[in-house]
């Protein structure tokens, strides 16, 4: 005869917690350790996305024998703006689409620059001018790390 009773099946709800508080245990030190991989991530994106308009900005350099005016900006390497008479210099469009940053924003285009003959940014996540880590700017001109 079967001597078992059938509430010695299965789990206990205090087994059931211990569990769950291991597995979220885990999980929150899986993501604390991935954050810095994420970060590098964002910022991997970014750059590939400004060397991609950069070289659009070049070709349309080559072309043009300028860089589209700010008031224009990076819309120009889409499509030839209304107003922009270039004649038959224009060869685009010099990308099929804009990319926008990690955070949803266009990219800054500043036409002419400081030190540099264009300015080519993103203020980073919170969307504003300096800050630290994913918050900070990231200019194409921004020596690699």
């Amino acid at each position: 005869m079967n001597d078992k009773n059938p509430k010695d099946e299965g789990f206990t709800l205090v087994e059931m917690m211990a569990v769950l508080v291991i597995i979220g245990l885990l999980m929150g030190i899986a993501v604390v350790a991935t954050a810095p991989m994420r970060q590098e991530g964002v910022k991997t994106r970014v750059k590939g996305d400004l060397r991609s308009i950069n070289l659009a900005l070049e070709s349309y350099n080559s072309t043009v024998f300028d860089y589209p005016p700010e008031e224009y900006g990076l819309e120009a390497l889409v499509e030839l703006p209304t107003g922009l008479d270039l004649g038959s210099r224009y060869n685009g469009p010099y990308l099929q689409k804009l990319p926008k940053d990690p955070w949803g924003r266009p990219y800054i285009y500043i036409y002419p620059g400081d030190e540099n003959p264009y300015e080519l940014m993103t203020y980073g996540r919170d969307g504003q001018p300096g800050g630290e880590d994913q918050d900070a700017d990231v200019s194409y001109w921004d020596k690699d790390e």
